[in-house]
């Protein structure tokens, strides 16, 4: 039997902490270059060390000052250009403004197309999820690959659904992700969704699916990764000990081992995307996501 797998980053988003050094910080706010207003949950990561913070919902961000002489601050933010930053060790890097430009995303002419359009499920199809939980930090993700296994003819995007575990704080709020698998090796890459969709379960142990109708986001042929981005809420940290070995943080998942293939990377500030490649008895460990799409039939 599978062990159960802590999925744990060496990551850490430092955010007001008592006695913390203010040389050896770097602090400030990710706004739009425009209207000057906050962005939430932007990731700012340290290009040459690999780590990184998440903003909050209010635009700040707190995390260690660079061992190196100099390092890249790479903003990234959903609806929005990269940004680079050139930082220096010993500079005043405190009650930093970094302003970020907003991407334009023209939209595709609606086209009109004839014949009935029925309901398509992708991903997941059990009920039953697989020994294990899935958890992160702020910041990372677990995307999962949705796909059109049948090569049917995909309108809209429906909605989207997590398997809740039933353990750590189920009603914590995340925030939902979509992506084109256009990147290295087929990996998560351009976003689908470029509106912030935060969301919070009811309760665990359970599907929670998050409606997307309104959104109108065209189904890629092949499929799409459906992924789950753990956020910050506030100034909270939600931690608790149910187990001597173990403090999840937020939000959990738990897995699938309906596939043979690998379909689910992971994405951690300063690290990029992975694949998850574990196995039991063939079958890979999958999150336990599906999605629902407009099929139109001729």
């Amino acid at each position: 039997m599978l062990q159960r797998v802590l999925t744990l980053f060496a990551f850490v988003l430092l955010f007001p902490v008592v006695g913390f050094a203010q040389e050896n910080k770097i602090s400030g706010r990710i706004v739009d270059q425009k209207t000057k207003e906050p962005i939430p949950f932007a990731s700012i990561g340290l290009k040459e060390e690999q780590s990184g913070a998440l903003t909050n919902e209010y635009g700040f961000f707190q995390m260690a000052m660079p061992d190196k002489a100099q390092d890249s601050l790479v903003v990234l933010a959903l609806g929005y250009f990269r940004k680079a930053v050139l930082v220096k060790k010993g500079a005043n890097l405190q009650d930093l403004i970094i302003e970020v430009p907003k991407r334009v995303i023209e939209l595709a002419d609606v086209k009109v197309i004839g014949g009935k359009v029925k309901d398509l499920s992708l991903g997941s199809k059990g009920n039953t999820p697989g020994e294990g939980m899935i958890q992160g930090l702020p910041g990372q993700q677990y995307a999962f690959f949705v796909k059109n296994e049948k090569s049917k003819k995909l309108g809209n995007v429906r909605s989207v659904s997590f398997y809740i575990g039933e353990n750590g704080f189920p009603r914590e709020p995340f925030r939902v992700r979509l992506y084109k698998a256009d990147g290295n090796y087929n990996s998560p890459n351009t976003d689908i969704l470029t509106d912030n969709v935060v969301v919070s379960a009811p309760k665990g142990g359970e599907w929670y699916t998050i409606d997307l109708n309104s959104y109108n986001i065209p189904a890629p042929e092949e499929g799409f990764f459906v992924a789950m981005e753990w956020i910050v809420s506030g100034d909270k940290f939600y931690t608790t000990n149910f187990m001597e070995t173990y403090t999840p943080y937020g939000q959990i998942m738990r897995p699938t081992f309906e596939f043979k293939e690998s379909r689910t990377w992971t994405y951690s500030i300063g690290k990029g995307w992975s694949l998850i490649t574990l196995a039991n008895n063939g079958m890979r460990y999958n999150a336990m996501i599906k999605a629902e799409v407009d099929m139109i039939k001729d």
